[in-house]
């Protein structure tokens, strides 16, 4: 009789390129957004909820999205939990805890991670572009601190709740291609994110690359540095073929 896998279990053979298992296909979502329509409940979200609140209140806020990440996993047969809110370590770590009281190690629980370039918002493009020719050396130490503070992130949420992995967000590409050429993303961004990917696997944690878009010109560059995991592919974006 074959016995049962955790959806966990299925996540990290997924993750570390097994063959496939039989039944259910590991799946998950960055952030499900629909939960008010499915279960008639919002999880609490954006940094503007989270900063005026009482300690308290806080609290119960941390109660409620963590017993939420649960009840959504459970219902739509999910074998990562990816936390988007709260956003301050030592809240993050609550949650997961109060995941692994209530179900124990059945889901891969991740966050986000990510601490590499991603495209500007509209209000600092022209500056951040700009940055990048006048201002090569200070970026670059811009790039250094970030990955560093992130990985004493990483270090921190290992020992406070044993998390398993991190969902790497920053977007890269629009649906034309990538912001930065390859040739300056090689610059700029790859040698970061190589750092980044290594530094987590070498802590123990599972790492998922996202960005959305066309990053065809790019892709070499991402699979350089070794994530588990390539999400998503985009398919509203030019020359994305799962084929490929």
């Amino acid at each position: 009789m074959e016995r049962e896998y955790t959806p966990k279990e299925r996540a990290i053979n997924a993750l570390e390129r097994r063959p496939p298992l039989p039944g259910l296909v590991p799946t998950f979502e960055l952030e499900f957004q629909l939960t008010q329509e499915l279960l008639g409940k919002e999880f609490y979200r954006g940094a503007e909820v989270w900063e005026p609140v009482t300690a308290a209140e806080r609290q119960e806020m941390i109660r409620h999205n963590a017993d939420l990440y649960v009840e959504v996993a459970e219902r739509l047969d999910y074998a990562i939990i990816m936390i988007v809110g709260p956003y301050e370590p030592a809240d993050i770590a609550a949650t997961a805890n109060l995941i692994r009281r209530q179900v124990g190690d059945r889901y891969l629980l991740i966050c986000h991670g990510d601490a590499t370039f991603a495209i500007p918002s509209g209000s600092d493009m022209m500056e951040m572009a700009v940055a990048f020719f006048d201002r090569p050396d200070e970026m670059h130490q811009l790039a250094k601190t970030r990955v560093q503070e992130a990985l004493a992130r990483g270090k921190y949420l290992r020992e406070e709740c044993g998390l398993d992995g991190f969902a790497l967000c920053a977007d890269y590409c629009f649906n034309t291609g990538p912001f930065l050429s390859p040739r300056m993303f090689r610059q700029f961004v790859t040698p970061y994110l190589k750092e980044l990917v290594a530094g987590y696997k070498e802590m123990g944690f599972y790492v998922i690359k996202h960005t959305d878009g066309n990053l065809m010109p790019i892709l070499d560059q991402i699979l350089e540095c070794e994530p588990h995991g390539l999400h998503s592919i985009d398919c509203q974006a030019r020359d994305m073929d799962m084929a490929v």
